[in-house]
């Protein structure tokens, strides 16, 4: 062995193992003991292919390079199980000896360098699924949306419009059900690149004392529950997407505070007097009609007007005509995959049935009959009969008219409003938002009428 080589196997506590032409082991320096002492062998002695299998097969090429015909040959990753049951790696490398007829197995650890190898490459594997997850989650968004209606076409044309300009603030109305979460997703994706951000908040669903706080932020000690500085979604959507559903449920002092952060770029935390630049586009989305929530004083117009630069009003279902069909048919597709079923579509009959029905729901009730029908269906082919199409009664249907009628003796009106709230917070566990639409009220004239009534 050369000085050069000695010196490098001391210095990198390489494990050394001498064997003749024979391949029979005859000496091993104590690194080498050290080595195969952490794991578990059949044979310790003996045969060099007994210590490693995995050079069985290559003996001719072995017996070269001990003969001093060949230069070395190389198993990198070679792997055992230790005493407490984790995988060990090894590389190692088969050299001539000093002299003809001798070689040496040189063994290197590389356990740590393998982990790390397998962490990367984890890293990815796990980041090229999430990039196809996303191709696929971005075709099943915008799939649905396909048909030959004038408003199918209206909208598709917009969203790539609209896609080459990725700071316009865009305004989708429409009713309950009609997609506008999906729409807003396919405008963001759209726009912008897979890794910039998209939050979404509900408006409704916040209670009103945590909208602007969550939206915008806040610094320790701010309120009373403030005990750590948190960032806003406003921050978490920088570079991105801010999506703000049911926006006419926003407060007017957080429209205000919206207002100004739209047309400057920048905000400031709860409880903070420093200002922070945010680079956001801004999606909203309501159900309501904006311009009689300005009539009545429950939301600004120069946010209506700042938000409004494009607005797309999504049609509901009823009106889209045999593209309901083409959704139809998407939603089977998507659900066979699911379900791991194989139904291919529906009866002449349920497809008649589908056209028929006015959808109250839109999308969101055309999914969740198709699911069903899916989840219990025992043939191939969707029927009427496996069809759950019902259409709910309203309000004044619902009770006879006679419990409206105003007794001879006469009725305290204010007690009357006073145990409808009670009743429609009763039915909406306590949520205000959900209280509101059962008396068909928005938030803020519920909470006005609580107020009056001594509610909390």
């Amino acid at each position: 062995m050369n000085r050069s080589l000695a010196s490098l196997i001391v210095h990198k506590g390489f494990g050394v193992i001498g064997f003749d032409n024979r391949l029979q082991v005859v000496e091993r320096n104590a690194a080498a003991v050290d080595i195969l002492a952490t794991v578990v062998l059949q044979h310790h002695d003996g045969d060099l292919q007994d210590l490693f299998p995995e050079l069985v097969g290559v003996q001719d090429q072995l017996m070269r390079i001990v003969e001093k015909q060949a230069g070395d040959y190389r198993l990198d990753h070679v792997n055992r199980r230790d005493g407490q049951g984790q995988t060990r790696y090894w590389d190692l490398l088969l050299l001539a000896g000093p002299e003809v007829g001798r070689g040496m197995l040189i063994i290197e650890e590389i356990t740590e360098k393998a982990m790390a190898i397998q962490a990367v490459n984890q890293q990815r594997y796990d980041l090229y699924l999430y990039r196809q997850s996303l191709d696929h989650r971005r075709n099943q968004i915008g799939s649905w949306l396909k048909g030959q209606s004038t408003a199918i076409k209206r909208i598709i044309d917009t969203i790539q419009k609209i896609s080459r300009i990725p700071s316009a603030t865009v305004l989708l109305t429409g009713e309950t059900g009609t997609g506008k979460n999906l729409t807003a997703r396919m405008i963001h994706e759209s726009s912008m690149s897979r890794e910039m951000p998209l939050v979404e908040i509900n408006c409704a669903a916040l209670p009103e004392s945590m909208i602007e706080a969550e939206l915008f932020g806040y610094e320790k000690g701010s309120f009373t529950h403030a005990v750590a500085t948190k960032p806003g979604l406003l921050e978490g959507a920088h570079g991105g997407t801010l999506f703000l559903d049911e926006i006419g449920e926003l407060p007017i002092n957080v429209q205000a505070k919206l207002l100004s952060m739209i047309e400057s770029k920048s905000f400031r935390r709860l409880g903070s007097t420093k200002t922070r630049e945010v680079d956001v586009r801004i999606i909203a989305a309501t159900n309501r009609d904006l311009k009689l929530e300005i009539a009545e004083k429950r939301f600004r117009e120069d946010l209506f007007y700042r938000l409004n630069a494009v607005s797309m009003d999504l049609p509901p279902l009823r009106e889209l005509g045999e593209d309901v069909l083409l959704i139809a048919d998407h939603f089977v597709r998507l659900l066979n995959v699911d379900f791991k079923k194989k139904i291919n579509g529906f009866s002449p009959d349920a497809r008649k049935a589908l056209l028929a029905h006015s959808w109250p729901g839109n999308v969101r009730e055309l999914n969740n009959c198709i699911e069903r029908a899916m989840i219990f269906i025992d043939s191939d082919v969707i029927d009427l009969s496996d069809l759950v199409l019902t259409t709910p009664s309203s309000g004044n249907d619902a009770v006879d008219d006679s419990c409206w009628t105003v007794p001879a003796a006469g009725i305290d009106l204010e007690d009357v409003e006073r145990r409808l709230i009670l009743s429609a917070l009763d039915q909406s566990e306590n949520n205000k938002s959900k209280a509101a639409r059962l008396l068909g009220l928005t938030r803020h004239t519920l909470r006005y009428r609580m107020e009056k009534h001594g509610f909390s």
